[in-house]
């Protein structure tokens, strides 16, 4: 294992800095991460300041997610083309750039274009991001320690997003949520210029256009699709529509990538078993976990009195759980099982955690009756995520690092879509259901809407079990294999 470490070196432009590479790797993923729900908090300021409508308040979410879900693919193969360091970089002056130009909005319009541009150029960072990590370090022991700081910070950023965002709202502007990127960006960008060396392929000729407009575009209406059925419904034409055309694009691309001479996305990535198991984790993992920061959220402002601020130090245990499970699991435990114990212990404690918040009635305090819960999801979290990023990316060859790191994210936004929208409309019937026939009062509408939020923890009790049973059938056990066992 060390001669094969040593070996794989030789021709490693960042061994010697690596560390230093992974702190700047760190610093653009949690920007990214948080940056998905750092807005969330913001959004009812932003609202009352820029008078926009209740029915326009999604597009500041959506327009995000929109472009940054529908570009990860384009964007991870861009880096693989044109070299790692110049778009990981371009990726974060392009960040920054759109944070301060929607910091400044003074209107809508500008504020969602802001949104939008955030989401395209997070598509082109994240990927390049994860693809020099995934090609920095080489070394088996040196990797999971890698990995554990950067699943730490992927699974616990979203609720670091929550903290800072109310920090930010309660005592300076909504406006500084997006400001704020600028001091993770630009020093990163500065940084990373002479830290960075760039390394492109000269493996594939050109960018597959057929396959970034079936792969882009399905995505893209996916995505679009689920935004849709949580405000409009499942059953709406719009979301059928987008739904149907997705699905359409999607097995078009599947059909394309199978002749194309130099595809978009590789088959190779994805028929592994251990990779593919993980990619399909990641994506089921993204669906469940919402449950926890959208409609826990909810109930400790809404039901226990907690400020923002407040609410995002409550979350507080379950970043650090996720911290020293993805730091055991991936140095101490991977290596000896493979990947399979850990995913599906994680998704189990998840699971479990899920169905202690699916007690929760109008009595419930936050001592006993959420930080239990909170603890077992950070644990079953850690264990999930850098698992799973870390497996993903095992073995794949340096000119695919920047196509697979983006599916990574891929999974994890699509999951993460499809599980805001699922929850929100099963949460939202399980309130309706409740009031029927009964007078409206407001204890009874808060009583109400913990119901829904009880059958969301439910539903994602069910999901984590399903990751649990699917990590049991595809993923491997036994010792974790080194990069050159996987690469051959």
């Amino acid at each position: 294992m060390a001669s094969t470490a040593v070996a794989d070196n030789v021709g490693n432009p960042h061994h010697v800095r690596r560390w230093y590479v992974l702190a700047v790797v760190g610093v653009a993923q949690l920007m990214v991460v948080l940056d998905a729900t750092i807005v969330n908090i913001a959004l009812p300021s932003a609202q009352a300041d820029l008078g926009f409508s209740d029915a326009s308040r999604q597009w500041v979410i959506t327009s995000y997610a929109l472009a940054f879900g529908g570009l990860l693919l384009l964007g991870g193969r861009l880096s693989d083309l044109f070299g790692r360091k110049w778009t990981f970089i371009a990726g974060l002056i392009g960040f920054s750039v759109a944070s301060a130009i929607g910091g400044s909005a003074q209107s809508f319009e500008v504020l969602v274009l802001a949104r939008a541009l955030q989401g395209a150029f997070g598509a082109i960072l994240a990927p390049a991001a994860l693809s020099i990590l995934t090609t920095t370090f080489s070394d088996p022991e040196e990797r999971g320690k890698a990995f554990a700081i950067f699943g730490a910070i992927s699974g616990a950023g979203a609720a670091v997003g929550l903290l800072l965002g109310g920090a930010l709202t309660e005592y300076l502007s909504w406006r500084w949520c997006l400001y704020v990127n600028l001091f993770f960006a630009i020093p990163a960008a500065i940084v990373a210029l002479g830290l960075i060396k760039n390394v492109a392929s000269a493996a594939h000729a050109g960018l597959d256009i057929p396959g970034t407009i079936l792969g882009c575009g399905g995505l893209l209406l996916l995505v679009f699709g689920f935004s849709k059925a949580e405000t409009a419904g499942w059953g709406a034409p719009i979301t059928l529509a987008m739904l149907g055309g997705a699905a359409l694009m999607l097995v078009l691309f599947y059909l394309w990538l199978r002749r194309a001479a130099h595809p978009l996305l590789p088959l190779r990535i994805v028929e592994d078993r251990n990779r593919g198991g993980s990619f399909l984790t990641i994506l089921i993992a993204g669906l469940g976990i919402f449950g926890v920061f959208l409609f826990l959220t909810y109930f400790m402002q809404q039901n226990l009195g907690f400020s923002p601020i407040q609410a995002g130090l409550a979350f507080l245990p379950m970043v650090v759980c996720i911290v020293a499970a993805s730091l055991t699991a991936q140095t101490r435990i991977l290596p000896r099982t493979g990947p399979r114990p850990l995913v599906v212990g994680g998704m189990v404690l998840a699971a479990l955690g899920m169905v202690y918040l699916a007690q929760l009635d109008f009595s419930s305090t936050y001592l006993p009756n959420v930080l239990p819960a909170l603890l077992l999801l950070g644990l079953g979290f850690g264990s999930i995520f850098a698992t799973a990023i870390n497996t993903a990316t095992l073995g794949v060859i340096p000119e695919d690092a920047g196509v697979a790191s983006a599916l990574v994210s891929t999974s994890q936004q699509v999951g993460g879509a499809a599980g805001t929208a699922l929850l929100s409309s099963l949460a939202a019937t399980a309130t309706a259901s409740f009031l029927v026939g009964e007078t409206a009062t407001p204890t009874l509408a808060a009583e109400a809407a913990i119901h829904g939020y009880t059958v969301a923890f439910w539903a994602s009790a069910a999901i984590f079990v399903s990751g649990a049973i699917f990590g049991r059938v595809l993923l491997r056990g036994g010792p974790n294999l080194t990069l050159a066992d996987s690469a051959t």
